[in-house]
């Protein structure tokens, strides 16, 4: 940021926490469009505005804002990315929010960022938070309007690869048991056969379908515990079109689990006399919700 004319109500910290996963190259791209939007605007300082526009435009696309969109659609948009970031929030290895965005940009209708821990194994109640996650917006449409739509789409191919990986991959189903069907020699793309009986591939269909039932069954309860609280989310999302963590944290309140790995990690700095970076600063994750009317 240093040489740009910057106004004063810009704060870094915020801004730092809005980039997660960013190389030195990419916040030197952010400085620049953030420049180049504020010239576009014809403003003489670079405003926190144009700073968060900047870094929409590098993660999600122009904004288009062109694209029709009803009050109804609007709406429904704002209660499935609301009904993401409610249940991941309230998930012990839910993904922390970083930004939910109802902007229009490319195909998608809306976007969240989140925060993904860094992790060299996984167990199954980390996967299966995280499920229930991904299936939490099509849970609010059809508790919220009785009804559910098409832009989950992006949401189901992603739980059902998920939830394929933890039955086929990982062993993690006790019906098909501790075996893994993944080839790591990559030999099997050429096969014709698949490495297991039809009996089994009925099984893992079977498998498939029941954790991700359970997981929009979970998602399902926890946001109807928690419905006034969903609406109001949802409310700021629509009024606003853009919400970050700290809005939530309002709603909601802060995640205790967040205090205990602080608290643990203090325990840990002063412990080992180390200074290290924990690694859940350096990644991010996005979730869109796609405009694939025409697939329905």
């Amino acid at each position: 940021m240093k040489g740009l004319k910057l106004s004063s109500d810009i704060d870094k910290d915020f801004l730092s926490k809005q980039t997660p996963g960013f190389s030195g190259a990419d916040i030197a791209n952010v400085c620049n469009e953030a420049a180049l939007v504020a010239a576009r605007k014809n403003k003489k300082l670079i405003e926190k505005q144009d700073f968060l526009d900047a870094i929409d435009r590098i993660i999600g696309g122009l904004e288009k804002r062109s694209k029709v969109i009803t009050p109804e659609e609007k709406r429904t948009i704002a209660y499935h990315e609301s009904g993401h970031a409610s249940v991941s929030w309230q998930l012990r290895w839910g993904n922390p929010l970083v930004k939910v965005t109802i902007v229009p940009r490319g195909k998608a209708l809306g976007a969240a960022w989140y925060l993904p821990e860094e992790r060299q194994i996984t167990t199954y109640e980390q996967i299966f938070d995280e499920l229930t996650s991904l299936v939490a917006g099509r849970a609010a449409e059809e508790i919220v309007f009785g009804k559910i739509s098409t832009g989950a789409l992006n949401d189901l191919e992603r739980a059902t690869k998920m939830a394929f990986s933890l039955v086929v991959y990982y062993g993690m189903s006790p019906k098909v048991g501790n075996v893994s069907y993944y080839d790591s020699t990559g030999q099997s793309e050429w096969n014709f056969t698949k490495p297991f009986s039809e009996k089994t591939n009925e099984d893992i269909d079977t498998e498939v379908k029941r954790l991700i039932d359970e997981a929009y069954g979970r998602a399902k309860e926890i946001i109807l515990a928690s419905r006034d609280k969903l609406d109001k989310l949802a409310e700021v999302l629509y009024e606003r079109e853009v919400i970050f963590r700290d809005d939530v944290e309002q709603i909601y309140g802060p995640r205790p689990w967040d205090k205990k790995e602080e608290s643990e990690q203090d325990g840990d700095t002063a412990s080992t006399n180390s200074t290290e970076q924990t690694g859940d600063t350096l990644s991010t994750e996005v979730t869109e919700q796609t405009d694939n009317t025409d697939q329905a």
